[in-house]
């Protein structure tokens, strides 16, 4: 594809496909020239380098995030539907959660919704620092669930590229967890529970940790 055809669109666009696929390790301009038909050196017409266009890509995705109209549901439902929201973007792209580690995120995108979950803990009552403690102690949480799916895809890129079987590799290894584990009480009940895994996050955690959160919140502003 010539230069003056390209466009950042596209470019941005297919930066997040390669992203989804070979994670981090895998986006560089000469892949990404490929994929657009292009020569790498065109690419650079529009964006700086790497990490520029990561930061892009990493903006452009928070637009797939909601923001529910405040004038329709209460709080809680707004922000348990934005955090349900963010959950599912990072578990769609585990290179963002991954990028954190090295890369500051802004823009439109993400200030859009940062703006938004801001309004939702002033409609619940929270103020000033409050709505933002209590926006970042949301968003943390889902990071921190979002981090296990990223860890993994990315170990798995890791291993298939050592030319190793990672499917083979991994259930090896939680072979000997397994057996680590069970000469401890509590975790050998589970283990030998029917379809236990012992390091799977039980069903519906994710949920139920939201949940809990959300009372928490509630919980607050309710002894005031």
């Amino acid at each position: 594809m010539p230069r003056d055809t390209l466009t950042r669109e596209q470019i941005i666009r297919t930066a997040i496909e390669l992203l989804d696929e070979d994670g981090l390790e895998g986006l560089n301009m000469r892949s990404l020239g490929r994929r657009l038909n292009s020569a790498a050196t065109a690419v650079y017409w529009h964006v700086k380098n790497k990490d520029n266009l990561v930061t892009l890509a990493g903006d452009r995705v928070w637009g797939e995030i909601g923001l529910p109209d405040l004038d329709a549901v209460d709080w809680r439902t707004a922000a348990t539907a934005m955090a349900s929201d963010l959950y599912a973007m990072f578990t769609r792209h585990p290179w963002l959660v991954q990028a954190f580690a090295s890369h500051l995120f802004y823009g439109a995108g993400k200030a859009r919704h940062d703006d938004h979950s801001l309004a939702v803990y002033e409609a619940a009552g929270f103020s000033g620092p409050e709505a933002d403690q209590a926006a970042a102690t949301v968003f943390t949480f889902v990071l921190g669930n979002a981090l296990g799916s990223s860890a993994t895809a990315a170990l798995t890129r890791q291993l298939d590229r050592d030319g190793g079987n990672a499917e083979e590799v991994l259930r090896e290894t939680m072979k000997q967890a397994d057996e680590v584990a069970l000469q401890f009480p509590r975790l050998r009940s589970r283990i030998e529970a029917p379809d236990a895994a012992y390091a799977d996050a039980p069903a519906g955690s994710f949920e139920f940790g939201l949940r809990a959160l959300m009372d928490g919140l509630e919980a607050q502003l309710a002894s005031r």
